[in-house]
């Protein structure tokens, strides 16, 4: 089971940094998960909420002025992909402004990466599907009524790139897992928080955690 640290590890230094990453890939994490969203300033930076704690949306401030308001350095999309090699990258793409710039900077960098692009914006995720030579996912944050159900997000046959479902935790089945797993699909599962979580994934045979508490996971 693949363990994905969720926005880096964190417990020390902010979220979603290049100290988060590093921190992560100094306890052996399989990957990252990372979010991205796009400043005012044109630019894909990594920060997981819309809305600061100031009050202020991401999307009507520069990268200076997230930063000031964070009170820490937020890095570009890029800026962490070429920090931190030879690890499992799992991008969220939280906005559809964003998309073009995920696209653009992961066609950069898609031949030294192991890269999967994910989002609960699923007509996001068939373009970069369409568009990039990298596996593509889609995030399930409700449990569909039937593996059909499922399946018609990929509209009908749908495109062999979209091959990981991300499920929400909370929504766990483990018919669905298996019906999905024999159709090819990998199953990774964010959200997990305490060891039994971490091992019940285990026992489920999912392929990848994302987890706030990484050593949890490899504990398990």
């Amino acid at each position: 089971m693949l363990v994905i640290a969720h926005r880096g590890y964190h417990v020390a230094v902010p979220e979603n940094t290049l100290a988060a990453f590093e921190a992560a890939v100094a306890i052996g994490v399989s990957g990252i998960e990372t979010d991205v969203r796009m400043s005012l300033d044109g630019l894909p930076v990594l920060i997981h909420d819309r809305v600061l704690a100031s009050g202020h949306a991401v999307a009507d401030l520069t990268r200076a002025e997230i930063e000031r308001i964070a009170g820490y350095e937020v890095p570009t999309l890029g800026e962490a992909l070429e920090h931190v090699t030879g690890i499992l990258w799992n991008i969220e793409i939280k906005t559809a402004e964003a998309l073009s710039l995920v696209i653009r900077v992961v066609e950069k960098h898609e031949a030294g990466h192991r890269i999967v692009v994910t989002s609960f914006r699923h007509d996001l995720v068939a373009i970069c599907a369409s568009s990039l030579k990298v596996n593509c996912g889609l995030l399930i944050a409700h449990r569909p009524r039937t593996f059909d159900s499922l399946l018609a997000e990929l509209d009908g046959n749908g495109n062999p790139r979209i091959n990981h479902i991300v499920w929400n935790y909370d929504i766990l089945d483990e018919t669905l897992l298996k019906q999905t797993a024999m159709d090819g699909f990998r199953n990774f599962v964010y959200g997990p928080m305490t060891k039994n979580e971490h091992d019940h994934c285990r026992d489920l045979g999912v392929d990848g955690v994302i987890t706030d508490d990484p050593l949890l996971a490899q504990n398990a």
